[in-house]
C-alpha cells in the first residue's frame, strides 16, 4: 500500500458492491469521493442514486437497503449514514490517520508516489526556445511548468523523457545568418545595410564581435554563403551552450536536445511530405504546397513555400511523427505559448493524417505572465536596463521563488508575478512560508536531538495519543499527498503541488500554534515529534517535485 485513501476507497467500493449484490441490485459503476464538508463524513458514495433507477425505487429507499446490507468488518469504516436524496456517507475511525505515519516512514522520499502511470512512455517537450537569442519570460514560465509537470508524471509512475526541440533550420536561421553577417561586416569596417526585419538585439552584435575576435577579418573576403554558414555554426553553438547553462541553473535538465536539422538530414521531412501527398492531405495554390486541415481552406497551412523551401509546420509534422512512430512514445505532451492556440487543431489533424491517434498528443497552452515591481508593470531589467531575460529574473529573485511562483497558477491563467513579494521574507510570500515550515520542523527536531530525544520508529510510538483537532488536521493533510500527485498527473496541473505545499505548511503552522512538541508527557512528545517529522518528509517531497529547496535553516 502506498496510498491509504485509495485503499479506503477500494474498501468502500467493495463493501457497497457486496451489499448491492445481497440486495439484488444490478451492478452499476459509482463514485466514492471526499465530501467538501467534514460533517458529511470522510467519504461519500452515490451508488444508491444510480442503483435506484434500474430498481424502480426512490434513491433514499435504495440507500437504506444498501446500508442495512453493508458489512464493514475489516475496514476503517466506523459508521455509515444516509443523507440528502440518497448519498451514503462514511465516517472513519482515526485508526486510518495513524496508519498514514508508518506509510510515510516506510516510503520516505518516495512517499506520494503512485503507479497510476503504469510505466507508460511519455515525452514532455517544453521551452524549445528559438536559439537565435536570449530566453525570455515565456521561457521562464514554460521551464518551471514543463519541468514540474514531468516531475509529477515521474512520481505518478510514468516513464518520462524531457525534450528540448532546437529550431536550428529554416527561415529564422536564414534571418539569423543575415543578421550576423551584416554585423560582422560592419565591425570589419564594411558599409552594409541592416534590414529592419533582421534580428535587432545587441546579442547579435556581441556574437559577431566574438566571432571576429576568434577568426579575425578573414571571412570578409569569403563568399556570403560560406561566411553566413561559419557565423551561424559559431553563434548557434554559443547560444545553445548558454541555454544549457541557464536552464541547468534553473534546475531544468533535459534528457534529449533534438535538432530540427536532423529531420532534414534524415529525410524525414521529405518522407512526411510524400506521405501527405499520397493520402490526399495536400493541394497546390499560388505555387505553394498546402496542408488540407479543413474543408473550407480557412485553417489550412502552407507546407512548402513557392520557393520550394519547407515551412516550420512541415518540419513540425515530421518531428511529431518521429516522436510517435520512430521513437515509440505512447503519449506526447507539448507546452506551448497561448499564441499557438490556432496551431493545435492543425497539428492534431496532421497526426491523424500520418497514422497517429491525435488523442495521444496533448498540448498545454500557457498564458503570458506580467511582471510587477512597485505596483507597476516591470519591463526592464534593473541591472541592464533592457528587456528582462530568464537570467535577469534568476539574479533578481532566485531560483526557488521563480520555480514556485510560476507554478502557482494553472497554465491557462494570466497572472501578475510580484517581484517584490518574491524576495520578501514574510508569511505573505508563499515560497518563504512553505520553506519556513520545513526549516522550523528541522529546528525542533535538531533542538530535541541536542537534548537526547530523537524521532522514534512508529512501532515505538503511541500514535493514538494524537487527538487534538490540529494534530488530526495535519494528519489528514499529509494523507492527501498521493491523491494530489495522481490528480496533478491526470490534469497536467503542477499548480496543485504549490497549493498542496501551502496547505501542508499552513497545517503545520496551525499545529505549532496549538500544540507544543516538547511536553512533559514523553509518549505524547514522541507522537508529536513523529507527526512533524512525517510532515517534514511530505513537504520535502512536494518541494522536490517543484525543484525548490527544502532548507533546514532560515
Amino acid at each position: 500500500m502506498t496510498n491509504i485513501k485509495q485503499t479506503i476507497r477500494e474498501q468502500i467500493t467493495t463493501a457497497v458492491e457486496d451489499a448491492a449484490r445481497r440486495c439484488g441490485f444490478a451492478p452499476v459503476p459509482f463514485a466514492v469521493e471526499t465530501p467538501r464538508e467534514r460533517v458529511n463524513g470522510d467519504f461519500s458514495a452515490n451508488a444508491a442514486l444510480l442503483l435506484a433507477k434500474s430498481a424502480g425505487i426512490p434513491p433514499r429507499a435504495a440507500a437504506d437497503k444498501l446500508v442495512g446490507a453493508l458489512s464493514t468488518e475489516g475496514t476503517y469504516i466506523d459508521r455509515v449514514e444516509v443523507a440528502g436524496p440518497g448519498f451514503i456517507n462514511f465516517f472513519l475511525s482515526n485508526r486510518w490517520l495513524y496508519d498514514v505515519l508508518p506509510l510515510v516512514e516506510r516510503l520516505g522520499g518516495r512517499y506520494g508516489e503512485s503507479d497510476v502511470g503504469g510505466g507508460e512512455k511519455v515525452m514532455v517537450e517544453f521551452v524549445s526556445a528559438n536559439p537565435t537569442g536570449p530566453m525570455h519570460m515565456g521561457n521562464a514560465r514554460g521551464g518551471a511548468l514543463g519541468d514540474a509537470m514531468a516531475n509529477v508524471l515521474d512520481f505518478a509512475g510514468y516513464s518520462v523523457t524531457r525534450e528540448f526541440y532546437l529550431n536550428d533550420a529554416g527561415n529564422q536561421i536564414e534571418k539569423f545568418g543575415c543578421s550576423l553577417e551584416a554585423r560582422y561586416l560592419q565591425l570589419c569596417g564594411v558599409d552594409v545595410p541592416f534590414h529592419e526585419e533582421w534580428y535587432q538585439g545587441g546579442d547579435i552584435t556581441a556574437r559577431a564581435k566574438e566571432f571576429l575576435d576568434k577568426n579575425g577579418d578573414g571571412y570578409v573576403r569569403a563568399d556570403s554563403e560560406t561566411r553566413k554558414k561559419a557565423l551561424i555554426a559559431f553563434s548557434l553553438a554559443e547560444n545553445i551552450e548558454m541555454m544549457r547553462k541557464t536552464l541547468a541553473a534553473y534546475r531544468v535538465d533535459y534528457d534529449v536536445w533534438f535538432r530540427e536539422s536532423a529531420l532534414y538530414d534524415s529525410g524525414e521531412v521529405d518522407k512526411v511530405l510524400s506521405l501527405l501527398r499520397e493520402k490526399g492531405y495536400t493541394y497546390e495554390k499560388e505555387g505553394a504546397l498546402w496542408f488540407k486541415a479543413s474543408g473550407d481552406g480557412e485553417k489550412d497551412e502552407v507546407l512548402v513555400r513557392a520557393n520550394g523551401v519547407p515551412t516550420y509546420f512541415a518540419a513540425d509534422i515530421a518531428y511529431h511523427r518521429n516522436k510517435f512512430l520512430t521513437r515509440g512514445f505512447d503519449k506526447v505532451i507539448d507546452v506551448w505559448g497561448a499564441d499557438h492556440h490556432g496551431h493545435v487543431a492543425r497539428m492534431k489533424t496532421a497526426m491523424e493524417a500520418v497514422g497517429v491517434d491525435p488523442d495521444r498528443l496533448e498540448i498545454v497552452l500557457m498564458q503570458l505572465v506580467r511582471l510587477m515591481r512597485g505596483g507597476e508593470a516591470a519591463r526592464m531589467s534593473k541591472r541592464s536596463g533592457k528587456a528582462i531575460t530568464l537570467e535577469d529574473l534568476l539574479e533578481e529573485i532566485g531560483i526557488d521563488a521563480a520555480r514556485f511562483f510560476f507554478n502557482m497558477r494553472n497554465a491557462g491563467s494570466h497572472f501578475d508575478f510580484d517581484l517584490d513579494l518574491a524576495v520578501e521574507q514574510s508569511n505573505d510570500n508563499p515560497v518563504y512560508y512553505v520553506q519556513y515550515a520545513h526549516a522550523r520542523i528541522c529546528a525542533i527536531i535538531r533542538l530535541l536531538r541536542e537534548e537526547g530525544v530523537t524521532v522514534k520508529p512508529c512501532g515505538g510510538v503511541c500514535l493514538p495519543l494524537l487527538t487534538d483537532d490540529a494534530e488530526l488536521a495535519l494528519l489528514r493533510k499529509i494523507s492527501e499527498f498521493p491523491d494530489e500527485i495522481t490528480a496533478a498527473a491526470k490534469t497536467l496541473e503542477p499548480s496543485r503541488m504549490t497549493r498542496y505545499a501551502s496547505e501542508l505548511a499552513n497545517g503545520f503552522h496551525s499545529f505549532y500554534n496549538a500544540c507544543r512538541v516538547n511536553v512533559d508527557d514523553e509518549n505524547l512528545r514522541d507522537a508529536r515529534l513523529k507527526l512533524i517529522d512525517s510532515a517534514r518528509i511530505a513537504l520535502a517531497n512536494v518541494l522536490g517535485i517543484l525543484a525548490v529547496d527544502a532548507p533546514e535553516r532560515m
